[in-house]
């Protein structure tokens, strides 16, 4: 599927905010594990939250998906599967790693497999610190990657694990901890990586009545005594989704509003409306959604979006037609997504004539002139959306392979359509 989006001068849009990806796979996990009936409502429908879904039956999880909730009878900690499992999790970096854990909880040995792709993207740190708790891993072929092997149990006790990498690594082991056998006290050394991940992780879990006892994000003591109790839970709108019409009222002018968000929430891309704000867009924040307008030229910020990782392709979108440059730190982590997207951002900004150059953790854009041209994402949902924000604002770019957006936001372009007229 390929899409061509024509240049759109000022926008008025209201549109509602798809449920956050993020909170769906940890309630899914959740659910599963608890004592008794979870229905969760709202709940994001996508190629990657299907496959959470689809694992869990595989480890025998009585799990009915509507049309707007899915209802789970839980296995009070145990999982039930054949010998020889093999959960194919494609390009769904965060089922596996969510999983991983889980899979300690099954009755026979469980395989954790995926795309290519999701074969270079690491899982050793996660890996080793399951080995501590109790778990025996090995990898299919190289070391440290994907597919991986699980088998033991999760006996609890202490674990350390490198959190520079993935904040899923600790939202795995996290998720899964309060079935172990013993406490579980996990120490998380190096910069965590999107940190604010482990307070949806750490409020998912005690919102399904396990208990945490934390010091910031460098200590999390998980208590053994306390699982999961199944019950109604609703999944709140996503900043990650919002963030690409936030950025077509900053790129095209005019405003959109988005419903459905949180304005409290603890999702880390809650920064990107603020962001937008220092580049010279009005901000407004009411009690169910959040407005963005703009007229006039955008000035480019410097700006540490360690914490909000998803929208940082969105911000350069934005930066790519600010009137300054724009300097994104604290992103050495997005190497490691569905796509290497500190290179691949860079790369594809010069193909429509931006100037933008990257190192280990940070992004650095110029003003530049750009101009239309041909974006393939590579199978990455979200290159294929920020670029196609960026594509409504200069016209003439073309997005090959459109229908990966599938993976989080299957709706994005009948949105954009309404938009285009």
């Amino acid at each position: 599927m390929n899409v061509t989006l024509p240049q759109r001068h000022g926008v008025d849009l209201t549109v509602a905010a798809p449920p956050s990806k993020s909170f769906t796979h940890r309630a899914l996990i959740a659910g599963a594990l608890a004592r008794g009936t979870t229905t969760i409502v709202h709940p994001l429908v996508a190629d990657d939250t299907n496959l959470t879904m689809a694992a869990l039956r595989q480890l025998g999880v009585p799990l009915e998906a509507e049309a707007h909730s899915v209802t789970i009878e839980g296995r009070d900690g145990a999982f039930s599967c054949p010998p020889g499992t093999v959960l194919d999790l494609e390009n769904s970096g965060t089922s596996l790693r969510l999983l991983t854990s889980a899979a300690l909880l099954a009755d026979h040995p469980v395989t954790l497999s995926g795309s290519a792709r999701m074969q270079e993207r690491p899982v050793g740190p996660l890996a080793d610190a399951l080995v501590a708790l109790g778990g025996r891993i090995s990898f299919g072929q190289k070391t440290g990657f994907p597919p991986v092997t699980v088998r033991g149990r999760l006996e609890g006790g202490n674990a350390t694990i490198d959190g520079s990498a993935s904040s899923q690594f600790a939202s795995s082991i996290l998720m899964a901890a309060p079935y172990a056998q013993h406490e579980v006290t996990l120490s998380i050394t190096g910069t965590p990586a999107s940190q604010s991940y482990l307070d949806i992780t750490a409020g998912v879990v005690t919102d399904f009545g396990a208990v945490i006892r934390r010091d910031g994000y460098r200590r999390f003591e998980v208590s053994n005594r306390d699982h999961y109790t199944g019950h109604t839970y609703v999944i709140e709108g996503d900043y990650s989704s919002a963030s690409y019409f936030f950025a077509l009222a900053a790129i095209c002018g005019g405003r959109v509003v988005v419903t459905g968000l949180n304005p409290a929430s603890v999702q880390g891309d809650r920064l990107f409306p603020d962001a937008l704000q220092k580049m010279g867009c009005r901000v407004r924040y009411g009690h169910d959604g959040v407005m963005v307008g703009h007229e006039g030229p955008l000035a480019g910020i410097t700006i540490d979006m360690s914490s909000a990782p998803d929208t940082v392709q969105t911000l350069c979108m934005v930066a790519a037609v600010a009137k300054t440059p724009t300097v994104i730190t604290g992103i050495g982590h997005l190497k490691f997504k569905e796509s290497d997207r500190l290179a691949g951002t860079v790369e594809r900004l010069r193909q429509l004539g931006g100037i933008a150059n990257t190192d280990d953790d940070r992004i650095i854009i110029q003003p530049a002139a750009l101009h239309g041209g041909t974006i393939d994402p590579a199978n990455d949902h979200r290159t294929a959306m920020s670029f196609a924000v960026l594509g409504l604002g200069i016209g003439g770019v073309s997005i090959t392979g459109a229908e990966c957006v599938n993976k989080s936001f299957p709706g994005f372009w009948d949105t954009i359509a309404g938009v285009i007229g």
